[in-house]
């Protein structure tokens, strides 16, 4: 289970689990579109558009949670 951080690049979040582009969608983020998303971190992406860090963050780790209570079943 990844641990997300501020200092991920937009890409490896996208990688990390299916439903974190839609997560980005969510807040008016279209980063899974982006060119930018190798080199972006979540902090710079989030501050770029407004965005809370930390809400992001939360609803990352919150798919993770998500997977592993369905697993769980």
């Amino acid at each position: 289970m990844p641990t997300y951080r501020a200092d991920m690049p937009i890409s490896e979040v996208l990688a990390s689990h299916p439903g974190a582009p839609a997560v980005f969608e969510r807040h008016g983020l279209a980063c899974a579109g982006c060119l930018g998303a190798s080199i972006e971190t979540l902090e710079a992406v989030a501050q770029m558009h407004e965005v809370s860090t930390e809400v992001l963050i939360s609803e990352l780790d919150a798919l993770e949670h998500e997977t592993t209570d369905e697993e769980e079943r």
